[in-house]
């Protein structure tokens, strides 16, 4: 589909005896913020993780800008930036060694797309801090201040407010909810559903490893008559 920065079609995939992922289907639209909603153990991370090429699918295929991710992973991985759920940087880094060693990779002249990721990160005088002595609130916004200062066209975000406190928490929405373009888009898993409410232009509900519905959250709350998108949820999978 020319208008989607990422298609996945009957995404199976499975550990043991697990079945993790069980024929989910799916796309996420250029120029929006896609949430993938569910419980601990729905798929979410899963279906992030092989999207990133990090994992092999049993079954099925995703393309991630026009690019298959088992058939041309390194088109796919050049395409996006992927900030996972447990991640840290590098301890014995400042923040701004860290934002310049990763501009490294992506520039051989790295000043202004440390100065956007400076900006992003939004750490005051403690960017030039070790990380080592950052809080998860600092490392978070340091992680995706790396890696949306390089403009990618996906950014894929794993749980990205997670066990933060309140002020961090928003700090770390309004830049995602101010990062797509028209050619720059946003999938994140939360199970937070007054975030993805916020957040999300459409919403993909995922249980047991499928994708039970999927709209704007508004189209989901009306859907199942209900007052917010966590009881359209339960009704979804009830």
């Amino acid at each position: 589909m020319a208008d989607s920065a990422v298609v996945v079609d009957g995404l199976t995939k499975r550990y043991g005896d697990v079945q993790a992922l069980d024929g989910i289907t799916f796309e996420v639209r250029r120029g929006e913020i896609f949430g993938l909603v569910g419980p601990n153990g729905a798929g979410k991370s899963t279906t992030l993780r092989i999207m990133s090429t990090l994992l092999s699918a049993d079954e099925g295929s995703v393309t991630v800008c026009g690019a298959d991710v088992a058939q041309r992973p390194n088109d796919a991985r050049a395409a996006l930036r992927y900030v996972p759920e447990e991640a840290g940087a590098y301890e014995n880094f400042s923040g701004r060694k860290y934002l310049d060693f990763i501009a490294s990779f992506y520039t051989d002249r790295p000043a202004s797309m440390v100065e956007t990721g400076i900006e992003i990160a939004d750490l005051g005088d403690r960017i030039d801090s070790k990380t080592s002595e950052y809080s998860k609130g600092m490392t978070r916004k340091l992680l995706l201040a790396a890696g949306l200062m390089t403009e990618p066209e996906l950014a894929i975000l794993d749980e990205p407010t997670s066990g933060l406190d309140v002020r961090n928490a928003r700090q770390i929405r309004d830049t995602i909810k101010e990062y797509p373009g028209e050619s720059r888009s946003v999938i994140l898993s939360s199970h937070n559903m007054l975030e993805v409410e916020y957040l999300c232009d459409r919403v993909g509900l995922i249980n047991e490893g499928q994708i039970v519905d999927v709209g704007t959250p508004t189209e989901l709350v009306g859907e199942y008559a209900t007052d917010n998108l966590e009881d359209a949820f339960l009704e979804a999978t009830a």
